[in-house]
Order: C-alpha cells, then structure tokens, then sequence
C-alpha cells in the first residue's frame, strides 16, 4: 500500500474514480473535482530562502467564515479528497481543525502537508481525522533545519517539530510521512557552499525511529518548478545513503522516490516536452487559495490559470462556471507546463481515456488512496 502513493496512474483505476472517467469520455466535465489542493492561508510561521511560494506568503487567508462556507461547499458539490496545503502553513488558520471535522464528517477524505511547528496543538484532530500528514522537514539535525528551514521569529523549532511527530505517531490513525527535500547552495563560481544531501540518511533513520510510515525524498525545483541539475558529487553521495537506507524498509515503513528523482540522478534533462495542448487533470483537481482558485498548483498565483474567487462564490458555481473553462484552455501544456509534471503519466491516460473510453479493466479497484 504505501509503495503505491505515488503510483498516480493506478488511483485512476479506483471505484469511486470512474463517474469521473466516464464523465471525461463522454467529454464533459466531472460532477465534482476528486480531489482539490486547499490553502487556508497564505501566512507562515518559517522563512525558506529555496520556498517556490515566497512572492506569495503572508498577504491574505480566508476568514474563518469563508473558509467553513468553502468546506460545506466542496462536500456538497461531491468533492472526495480535500488537501490541506499552502502556500502558508495550513495549521496557522484558527478555522482548520474544524474544517477537518467537517469534512470528515462528511466522508470527504483529508490530507495535510505541514511544517511540523503547529501540530502539537491540533493532536486530537489530526489523529482521529486525517488520512494522512506529511511533514516537510527537510534536515536530520537542528542546525541544518536552522539553515534551510529558519523561522521568521529566529527560534530553532527543530527539536520541537520531531517531538510534535512523535506525539502524532503515537496517536494517529492515518499516515504520517517524514518529507526531505534536497537542497544545495552554490558560489558564484559554481562551487557548493552548503546543502542537506549529506543528512539523508541520518534523517530516513530519525524518520523510522518517530514512527513515520514512509519517508520521502524529493528533488529541488526552481521558482518555475524546473528541476535544479546537483553536482555530480552531491548526487553520488546521494546515491550511496539511497542504497543504505533501504535496508530500513519493512511492511510497515516504506522509502519513497518520486520519478521526477531519477532525472536528477541520471543528470537527464530536467525539462519534459509535453505534446499535448490541454491538461485533462485540470478536470479531476483543482487549486482554491485566499488569492483566487487556479486550476492547477503548478500555476498558483498565474493570473491566467486563475477563474475565480473561492472566498465569495459558492464552489459548485466557480467549477461549473465559464471562467474556469476558460483558464483551462488558456494553460496550454505544450507551451505553459516545460517542467516535470507528476501527473503528465496520468494525463496520457486520461487523453487516451478521452479518446477511446474507459477501459473494462478500470473502476474495478477499491477505494483506498484518493488522493490523485
């Protein structure tokens, strides 16, 4: 099960995935997005010089009213998954915890991505309530935190961030992973200054000992989410601790690597040429934030994927309405997505299911991961 989180291709293949598909075949759009990516807040307690959100952190967020208006709205339309994400830091919101019981309560399925800093605060809702937490640590010790991970008050939060994870894997229900983005920093003449890569595997071995269920690990993008190339010397070293901590795996404790990982570690292009002109994923996801609902995360805060204000507009009319059909075919692929995209395997899927219609061995899954 965890091996196939990141497995995007086969939840298309889940029960309550095919009104969509079908939805998608007879070329119309879904009822409901599956899943849509939620920032509470633009606010953030940390100051990540590598953050690809920085122009847009600290500026606005829902009022509590809107943001649980926006919650009943996404459970009524039929949505299935909602995450939690930024942005800002999700558990900065007042409004979250109860937004997660709503939804819950609701049978609508929670993710949270968080920085770890809030989550001693929130225990009894995180544990009963959401089906997975992802915590972006990205160090095994405080002084690496310190330098890639600061705080805006210039406190060190590290310890206080891996004890928070260990209350939360004493108690949760759903899963919770450690995440570690690699991070390099260089002179101007190209030399390394500084970078986490030599952590890693200190930090799968810390990430084991909390009671994580997987830990991840992710390659670094620029502000246009292009892959960054790493000097051969970070990723053979990198290479090395991948081999070790494999040895940490068992049934219960999975080592996860996205594809778009490999690409830095075969020094292969870090673009991906798409040669298709629109994105059928748009119609299964969708992006709402205080500053507008996008179509896709890749283009949070691009005024022409934007189609809306979630704060004002009930949710059904914003994804049933004509802006957002024309944000979709303004984000060309082709031309306006040159980057690794997680879902481009998912999308020639989805083009061929357009084309030729769901196939009879889709739909025939359970539910279990929703999160597409």
């Amino acid at each position: 099960m965890l091996q196939g989180i990141l497995d995007l291709t086969v939840k298309l293949r889940q029960a309550s995935v095919g009104p969509a598909l079908r939805d998608l075949a007879a070329g119309r759009s879904p009822q409901a997005p599956v899943v849509v990516e939620l920032d509470p807040t633009s606010y953030c307690d940390l100051a990540c010089p590598e953050c690809i959100s920085s122009p847009l952190l600290n500026k606005d967020r829902f009022t509590d009213e809107a943001l649980v208006r926006l919650a009943t709205g996404l459970a009524d339309a039929g949505v299935l998954a909602v995450i939690l994400i930024g942005g800002g830091e999700p558990l900065l919101h007042p409004a979250t915890p109860k937004i997660i019981e709503l939804l819950s309560s609701r049978g609508v399925k929670i993710g949270l991505t968080t920085n770890g800093t809030r989550v001693d605060r929130h225990l009894d809702v995180l544990a009963e309530h959401v089906a997975w937490t992802r915590v972006s640590v990205d160090a095994a010790s405080a002084r690496t935190a310190a330098s890639f991970r600061p705080t805006r008050s210039g406190r060190e939060k590290f310890d206080q961030v891996i004890e928070n994870m260990r209350q939360l894997a004493a108690r949760k229900k759903g899963l919770l992973g450690f995440s570690f983005l690699l991070m390099s920093r260089r002179e101007p003449d190209g030399r390394i200054r500084e970078s986490n890569f030599g952590e890693v595997e200190a930090a799968a071995r810390l990430a084991l000992d909390i009671g994580c269920d997987y830990f991840e690990v992710k390659p670094e993008y620029d502000m246009g989410h292009y892959l960054i190339s790493q000097d051969p010397r970070l990723v053979a070293d990198l290479e090395a601790q991948l081999v070790d901590i494999r040895a940490l795996e068992s049934p219960t404790f999975a080592i996860l690597q996205p594809k778009n990982l490999s690409v830095i570690l075969a020094a292969e292009q870090t673009s991906q040429p798409k040669d298709y002109e629109s994105c059928p994923t748009a119609e299964l996801r969708t992006l709402l934030t205080p500053g507008g609902a996008y179509v896709c995360p890749y283009h949070r805060g691009n005024p022409a994927a934007r189609y809306g204000d979630p704060a004002s507009t009930n949710f059904g009319s914003l994804w049933h309405g004509e802006a957002r059909a024309d944000a979709v075919r303004r984000i060309n692929p082709r031309v306006d997505c040159g980057f690794h995209c997680i879902r481009h395997e998912a999308n020639l899927e989805l083009i061929q299911i357009s084309r030729d219609g769901v196939p009879t061995d889709y739909s025939n899954l359970p539910d279990s991961d929703l999160f597409l």
